[in-house]
């Protein structure tokens, strides 16, 4: 292998001290070691901080011979207090009689002599509210309200909403004159929820995930009517209020799902149709919520995405915003009816003023409400609608959720890239806080996404496939056995990676499904695969009775030819290290162990080289 001229590591503590995130005022110190090869001069690290236009420049000292390696480089070293919070990107330049030679990270976190501006990033916050601890260690479960179990009441359609008898049907997904309606339920409600809440104990989920629950016209409900009101097919306040109080007396929060980006052009709001009083913004322009929507000079008006059915907000609006955030606005009302939190859709098209306003709320009701954001990228770094988002500085979101390591599993469970999955996990634990990875909402599956199971075995309809091709293609018997296999793996990776699992309805009884609406059928109650709901259970189980997995460090150990291996451990010796292990590859892989540990799946001891199979997984608990 071609010996490197620079050295240098983000994520290793020899080289930069602490790694990752860091409060404001925190020093860091930074080590390089540069090749005796180069004749190096000086070495300078080079900083940029996110809202300057030029970087500053710091003369690193050194030069002296490295102990291990005398003959080959020189060690350069730095120590800085970074005091303002946000995002700040360093490089190196290193002087040699040849000229300047430019240093930056290349795809792989490696050091590399550049011509670009492929930079580290360094997070420097400081968190103005506590993150909720009784999110640590615990696990979410997502339920689309509709279709997780239906009570038994009696139900009443509005105009054009269909009800439907045959719980586990196929959702309707053929456009009607030629739109998408959304519009038949199958009568999932929020006693429906509370009647199951024994079942979701015995998974040990400790966060309920709610879909919106107010009033709207379609089964979604992301086209909100009245956030005042809880929709009348999933029940009343009385029975929010309820669930919330029984779930918390099972040790299980409640969190709700926070639309506030746009609304439902049937809404009280804007009324659109006429059929809400004639006080919408649409047809009234005395309306009080005139100046909540963005109209134009055609009456056309602002829409989120192009849906006309729903007009976007205008977020700094001052009247919205009251109303949103206000002492008896829609945020604090929902927190004292028994919510413990917020997941707020679409986090990414709520400017920050809003969100500080939003956060402050909440917080000010109840200290310990979360407040997490949808967000399908790197959420440290994620510039919407031009703006940098800057969620971690310290007063917006307490964290949000994973889609970036949900998609490094899913290639790594599919295809073996242990690499990309490596990547995905040591770049999230590198740019986010501790606080905000240790109640990360990991996902597998999704309302958004394929059904996972379908994501890991099913067939692939390519980027666009047709609603048709996805309403008539599903797992074979093959498929389905190795669906299950795959989901196993998958799933203990998700399980014991830091932040919190969480559990869309249905993954863990086997429901399959591509896209919406194919991802949001009936929970399938006595028809679940057994077999991979006990592998559920296990893993809740052994979770929920190991301190390692609540704030626990992480460290991959190899990331290589199919195989991925991390280890999660505590300082102090408060919890025994725990190590997943899973084999992707062709070919048997050796772990090297120092002392004696049992595999918490078989109960297995096992010590110094340990072979993983093809398609093996492990999880092993240090004993001695």
């Amino acid at each position: 292998m071609e010996q490197a001229n620079i050295i240098f590591d983000s994520r290793n503590t020899y080289f930069k001290t602490p790694s990752g995130a860091v409060v404001s005022d925190t020093e860091i110190t930074y080590r390089i070691l540069v090749a005796k090869a180069l004749h190096p001069d000086c070495v300078h690290i080079v900083v940029k901080y996110d809202r300057h236009d030029e970087p500053a420049r710091y003369q690193m000292n050194g030069g002296e011979e490295t102990p291990a390696e005398t003959d080959t480089y020189l060690e350069y070293t730095l120590t800085l207090a970074i005091h303002d919070t946000g995002l700040y990107w360093y490089r190196f330049e290193i002087e040699t009689p040849k000229g300047i030679l430019r240093v930056g990270r290349d795809q792989d976190n490696a050091a590399v002599i550049t011509d670009d501006d492929a930079a580290w990033q360094q997070t420097v916050y400081q968190r103005k509210y506590d993150v909720p601890d009784w999110l640590y260690g615990g696990i979410y479960y997502h339920i689309f309200v509709d279709r997780f179990h239906r009570s038994g009441r009696q139900r009443f359609a509005g105009e054009g909403q269909i009800l439907r008898d045959d719980w586990g049907g196929v959702p309707v997904w053929e456009p009607q004159d030629g739109q998408i309606l959304n519009n038949d339920f199958f009568g999932g409600d929020l006693e429906g929820i509370r009647q199951k809440l024994p079942y979701l104990a015995s998974l040990h989920v400790t966060c309920i995930y709610l879909s919106p629950i107010f009033e709207a016209y379609s089964n979604h409900k992301y086209d909100t009517a009245n956030y005042e009101r809880i929709d009348p097919m999933f029940g009343s306040e009385e029975d929010f209020q309820r669930l919330c109080r029984e779930a918390n007396d099972l040790g299980i929060r409640v969190i709700c799902d926070g639309v506030f980006s746009h609304t439902g052009a049937d809404s009280i709001y804007f009324d659109k149709h006429g059929r809400c009083g004639g006080s919408g913004a649409y047809n009234n322009p005395d309306s009080p919520y005139r100046s909540w929507y963005c109209f134009r000079e055609d009456g056309s008006y602002d829409c989120w995405w192009d849906f006309e059915t729903l007009p976007k907000l205008n977020k700094r609006d001052p009247g919205y915003i009251r109303y949103i955030t206000g002492e008896n606005g829609i945020v604090r009302k929902w927190l004292r009816a028994g919510a413990s939190g917020w997941r707020l859709d679409v986090a990414d098209e709520l400017d920050g003023g809003f969100l500080d306003t939003l956060t402050e709320a909440a917080k000010t009701e109840k200290s310990d409400a979360l407040i997490l954001g949808e967000v399908w990228e790197d959420a440290s770094n994620k510039i919407a609608y031009d703006e940098r988002k800057n969620y971690f500085e310290g007063g917006r979101l307490d964290s949000v959720t994973n889609y970036p390591v949900r998609n490094g599993i899913i290639e790594f469970i599919r295809n073996g890239d242990s690499q990309r999955l490596r990547s995905a996990v040591e770049s999230i634990i590198e740019n986010y806080p501790p606080e905000v990875t240790n109640c990360l909402m990991n996902i597998l599956g999704t309302h958004d996404s394929p059904r996972i199971i379908t994501a890991l075995a099913g067939a692939d309809l390519g980027p666009d496939p047709t609603r048709e091709a996805q309403a008539h293609t599903h797992l074979d018997e093959n498929q389905w056995e190795e669906g299950i296999r795959l989901l196993k793996m998958a799933s203990l990776i998700q399980m014991t990676l830091p932040g919190l699992p969480c559990i869309y309805y249905g993954d863990e009884a086997g429901t399959e499904g591509y896209k919406d609406p194919f991802n949001r059928t009936c929970y399938p109650w006595d028809q679940e695969n057994q077999d991979l709901l006990q592998w559920y259970r296990k893993l809740t189980e052994i979770r929920s009775a190991h301190g390692v997995f609540r704030q626990g460090g992480y460290r991959t150990i190899d990331a290589s030819d199919g195989l991925f291996a991390f280890e999660r451990y505590c300082g102090y010796g408060m919890y025994w290290p725990v190590i997943t292990a899973v084999n992707r590859g062709p070919a048997e892989r050796e772990l090297s162990l120092e002392g004696q540990w049992r595999d918490l799946l078989t109960g297995r001891i096992v010590s110094g080289n340990v072979s993983v199979f093809p398609n093996e997984a492990l999880l092993l608990e240090r004993s001695l």
